[in-house]
Order: C-alpha cells, then sequence, then structure tokens
C-alpha cells in the first residue's frame, strides 16, 4: 500500500501495480542523468518547458527505484503503462508534484524564484 504522506504512489506498469517514490537517492540519479543540474531547477525547467519522453522515462526509472524496483533500463523502455504514453506522463507529472508537495492545481514555479516551505517545523527548535 502506498502512502501519500511519504511521497509515494502506484501506477500499473505491464498490468502489474509498481510503487513510485522520489527518495533522496533517487532525486540523486536524476540530478546525475541531468548532468548535477539542481533538481528544483529541474522542476522548474519540466514546469516551464514540459517533458520529453526522455524526462518521463527519467522520473518514472527515478520513482520506481525509490519505490524499491529493481528494473533494467530495457524493461522500463518497453514497459506498457495504463492510458500509454499519455498515462505515463500523468504519472510522471503527479509523482513530481506529489514530491514536492503541491497539490493538482499548483505547477511548480516558472522562474528561479526561492522557495518559501512553509507548515515545516523548524529543523533545530528554539535556533532561529
Amino acid at each position: 500500500m502506498v502512502n501519500r504522506h511519504r511521497g509515494e504512489m502506484s501506477i500499473q506498469m505491464n498490468g502489474t501495480p509498481q510503487k513510485l517514490c522520489l527518495t533522496l537517492g533517487a532525486l540523486a540519479d536524476l540530478e546525475d542523468r541531468y548532468g548535477g543540474k539542481n533538481i528544483l531547477a529541474l522542476v522548474d525547467t519540466f514546469a516551464a518547458k514540459g517533458l520529453s519522453a526522455n524526462d518521463v522515462t527519467n522520473v518514472l526509472r527515478a520513482g520506481l527505484q525509490g519505490g524499491g524496483a529493481e528494473l533494467q533500463d530495457e524493461a522500463l523502455m518497453a514497459a506498457q503503462f495504463d492510458g500509454g504514453f499519455a498515462g505515463a506522463v500523468r504519472a510522471a507529472t503527479m509523482l513530481l508534484k506529489i514530491s514536492f508537495g503541491l497539490d493538482d492545481t499548483q505547477v511548480p514555479a516558472a522562474d528561479p524564484a526561492p522557495r518559501e516551505v512553509v507548515d515545516e517545523p523548524a529543523p533545530f527548535p528554539g535556533v532561529v
């Protein structure tokens, strides 16, 4: 069972449910796939320019890795998703939204403005 509060979601891949989660390690690997580009800058680029087929594959690969799947690149490239490519795009988009705490009405900022974290506890109580 997936837990959205932990950034998890499920996708039907080849008729089987798969858990997706962008863990810290999965995000680091995603950054590596884009030459070390900052993950927030990547999300902003995705929001401004949309997702290419390569972007969808990279996000889903990272999500599957974070969800615990051991999947070869060739298997991912040959996978069938509910809803076809559009379903894969929706899954990649939803995974990014869940992972970055956005709801369905929000999209990442198109400009690289600093992000404000709200409703988060201070990491070190008492330290300003």
